[in-house]
């Protein structure tokens, strides 16, 4: 008895809630009609035979009752550039499938585009069809795709050429042999995979144009990944590379835009001329030098999660008219570095993990003249030395942003007419606002060798050059390159 009484307590009301659950209803109304969160799914230039990124919409049943979605389909079928995932499953048909009421389900899109052998730029279309209650909707799948060279684990041993007759994608790495030269013509884009490395023993020559720069940036062409830093890995110069040439570049969202070192046991010194250029957006430094020689002009170098150019270990630098604006945003990452920064050490860790620390490194000279130092923290110049020595530096004519507690350059002779924490009022793309303190700040006796700015205006036609790698015009300003 005292059992029968438990099931009656359980079974009882547990038969009542099945027997009261209300049986699912569907309409059958031809004018219910399904509501997407887009029309259209857009890939933005995508190169052929490499996948997309995966774009997704919702399909929702706006109305009371569950709806039945008879067939779901991939106008392409199987030859279709595009694949599709219906509500977690893969196919290119599906039928039967129910939304219940004021619900949703996803839809997720990806493509992989053929070679079109051509060097433009060819838009490819399909569309996927949805039959309820027998009305016909669609949605819209649209990419426009690009034939590629692709370079995967790629060795040059000889001279070679890059035109611009369509983009270059780096997987992995190119490497230039110490007997190679790898010459890029103007125009030329050159698209990085992740941590992809261009390494240099012999001769790197960019040979870009005002208008047909040289491009350098990853291989995400989506408008999301315009200014995202470290998508791939670094343009390296070593110690063995020579006569290496960048002229009219766009380096672009890496991990270290130009790595040039030599180890201090080599006694070799690898050499960097760089001009009219712009360096932006890695996540750790624009230009990282160790025991170089790099001479810079119209040279801008902006947001790095470490400094704009880290010049360590000694070697010998020359910036002229050049731009370091460093406005790393915090929410990347806590910077620790100046935008520059020059130390005569090194700390590195050896096979057994142990930290070594070299010193000792000798700068024959670091000459800033008629540039520009600035950034949100509170020092963007900084000066290290392992044994307190007096380094070789120059800093003529330049506007700085120092604490003055930690360096006080006014009692330093090698710091010649310098605008200290005066915001430079840069725009985004690095030029001059008409109340800048920069306009005519500039000797013109080092603009001569530098006569026009990296838009190409005169330095030399008012009163005195403007600091930094743009010269303020009256007019309205060039857009960016």
């Amino acid at each position: 008895m005292y059992i029968r009484r438990i099931l009656y307590v359980f079974l009882v009301p547990a038969m009542l809630f099945f027997a009261c659950h209300p049986e699912r209803i569907f309409t059958e109304d031809p004018d219910a009609k399904l509501v997407f969160t887009l029309d259209t799914v857009y890939f933005d230039t995508v190169f052929t035979t490499i996948g997309t990124a995966t774009r997704s919409f919702r399909v929702k049943n706006p109305h009371s009752r569950h709806i039945r979605v008879d067939e779901v389909t991939l106008a392409g079928g199987v030859s279709s550039v595009f694949r599709i995932n219906v509500d977690g499953e893969p196919g290119t048909a599906f039928s039967g499938l129910e939304i219940a009421p004021r619900d949703s389900i996803f839809v997720f899109v990806e493509a992989t585009l053929d070679q079109n052998n051509s060097g433009d730029i060819l838009r490819i279309q399909d569309s996927i069809l949805f039959l309820t209650n027998g009305n016909v909707q669609d949605i819209d799948l649209v990419a426009w795709g690009q034939d590629v060279h692709i370079l995967r684990d790629s060795v040059l041993s000889g001279s070679s050429t890059w035109i611009p007759d369509k983009p270059y994608l780096i997987l992995n790495y190119v490497y230039v042999d110490s007997m190679a030269t790898l010459s890029i013509d103007p125009g030329v884009r050159v698209h990085m995979h992740r941590d992809a490395l261009l390494f240099v023993d012999g001769t790197l020559e960019v040979n870009g144009a005002p208008d047909e720069p040289v491009i350098f940036r990853g291989d995400r062409l989506e408008e999301f990944y315009e200014d995202k830093p470290g998508q791939w890995g670094i343009i390296y110069l070593s110690e063995y590379s020579r006569a290496n040439r960048i002229d009219h570049a766009e380096i672009m969202n890496g991990t270290i835009g130009i790595l040039i070192s030599a180890p201090p046991e080599s006694g070799r010194m690898p050499d960097l001329e760089i001009s009219n250029t712009v360096i932006n957006h890695m996540s750790s430094s624009g230009i990282y030098a160790l025991n170089a020689r790099v001479s810079g002009s119209n040279l801008v170098i902006g947001e790095c999660g470490g400094s704009c150019a880290s010049l360590i270990f000694g070697g010998d630098y020359e910036f002229t008219h050049c731009t370091f604006f460093n406005n790393w945003p915090s929410w990347y990452s806590n910077r620790q570095l100046s935008a520059v920064y020059l130390a005569d050490y090194f700390g590195n860790y050896d096979q057994e993990g142990n930290l070594v620390v070299y010193t000792g490194g000798d700068f024959e000279k670091a000459a800033f003249r008629n540039s520009v130092i600035y950034g949100n923290e509170r020092m963007e110049l900084a000066i290290d030395s392992y044994d307190g020595r007096q380094l070789t530096y120059l800093f003529d004519h330049c506007l700085v942003k120092v604490d003055e507690d930690s360096l006080d350059y006014r009692e330093d002779p090698l710091f010649i007419s310098i605008l200290n924490n005066e915001d430079p009022l840069l725009d985004s793309i690095f030029q001059p606002d008409s109340l800048s303190p920069v306009i005519d700040a500039g000797l013109p006796a080092h603009a001569v060798l530098f006569p026009f700015d990296l838009n190409g205006n005169s330095r030399l036609d008012d009163a005195a050059p403007d600091l930094g790698a743009f010269e303020w015009q009256p007019a309205v300003q060039k857009e960016k390159r």
